[in-house]
């Protein structure tokens, strides 16, 4: 009898040890944000700028195959203010666990410059999953605008500085530093106009309420083919595939204006390295779905090579981006208080 119970007590007490170290195991994933079984809910991928905006359009589009790739659902929700620096403030506060996801532009590399008290870091408060895709800036203006090409609107703008206005979409967005690029190029001080988002200002744009502005392809390509805007450039070397007869800055008499809109993805500082790739990986397959392929080519646009949409390739672009535009911005003396 005592023979008997002696295995019994030996397998209680192994089966008991094998419990408690996967119940260790499984809370320890969980501390971490991390492990197997993420991710097990709803992530949310926060645009900081305005809905139907080119940020928020890219997100979008990435965002079903990512969801696909990654078993769960991803949800977009647009957290818009100030450049963009309320939306990447509270993901930078939100918890590391990687269902607290932003998708931002180069508006991140030029915050450290423009706020005085920007309220976070972009280089330590945050992890980089990749680089998502870079967008040429088209110069665009209201259907009726006098000048007919980007010479013509040189000399317009050049002649009538005081009365011409630039529309943007508010301090630090993009719309905002190619207007800075085209004014230090001319040597001229515009009128400028910001708005809460690309959204609002393009709608005045097409109404007539504003003269011009730089905007993505991605938000003006249906206005442009529409004839709801004239467009006289684009900011890249080359020639947009979607829009072949609008010539480069370079080719229209402006070499000075090249500037493209990078896209990137981040989490908060301390998600666990296994969700950061997790994350990552899903990025590359959504960058190379053809569908996505296809919407992004009619938006003058294209994902970036797989090899820049990782970590490492997005940290060396931002830490770049950083200092380049630092300069650029204390030069035209534009920071915020």
């Amino acid at each position: 009898m005592t023979n008997l119970r002696k295995p019994a007590v030996r397998l209680f007490a192994a089966v008991a040890a094998v419990s408690l170290v996967a119940a260790c195991a499984e809370d320890g994933d969980t501390a971490s944000g991390g492990g197997a079984d993420y991710p097990d809910q709803n992530i949310t991928f926060v645009v900081p700028f305005s809905a139907g905006g080119p940020t928020d359009t890219v997100t979008r589009l990435i965002a079903e195959p990512m969801s696909e790739e990654l078993g769960a659902q991803i949800v977009v929700q647009n957290v818009e203010g100030a450049g963009g620096t309320v939306g990447s403030g509270e993901v930078a506060g939100a918890d590391p666990d990687g269902y607290t996801v932003l998708m931002h532009h180069i508006g991140m590399s030029t915050a450290p410059a423009l706020y005085a008290d920007l309220g976070f870091d972009p280089m330590a408060d945050f992890e980089m999953i990749g680089l998502v895709t870079e967008v040429p800036m088209t110069i665009v203006a209201r259907a009726d605008f006098e000048p007919e090409t980007l010479e013509d609107l040189i000399d317009h703008v050049s002649e009538n500085a005081d009365s011409v206005t630039l529309a943007n979409a508010g301090i630090g967005a993009a719309s905002h530093l190619c207007g800075l690029l085209f004014q230090d190029a001319l040597g001229v001080s515009l009128q400028e106009v910001p708005y809460e988002g690309t959204g609002p200002a393009l709608t005045d744009l097409v109404g007539g309420q504003v003269d011009f502005m730089c905007d993505q392809t991605t938000n003006t390509s249906g206005q442009i083919s529409a004839g709801e805007v004239k467009a006289y450039a684009v900011t890249t070397p080359e020639r947009v595939e979607s829009l072949p007869e609008l010539p480069t800055t370079a080719e229209a008499g402006l070499p000075e204006l090249e500037v493209a809109v990078w896209h990137g993805l981040y989490v908060p500082a301390g998600t666990p390295d296994e969700v950061v790739q997790q994350l990552s990986d899903a990025l590359v397959v959504a960058l190379a779905d053809q569908g996505v392929i296809d919407q992004l080519a009619d938006l003058g646009t294209a994902p970036v090579p797989a090899e820049d949409a990782t970590p490492e390739a997005h940290r060396a672009k931002l830490e770049e981006q950083i200092e380049t535009w630092g300069e650029i911005i204390a030069d035209a003396g534009v920071e915020q208080s």
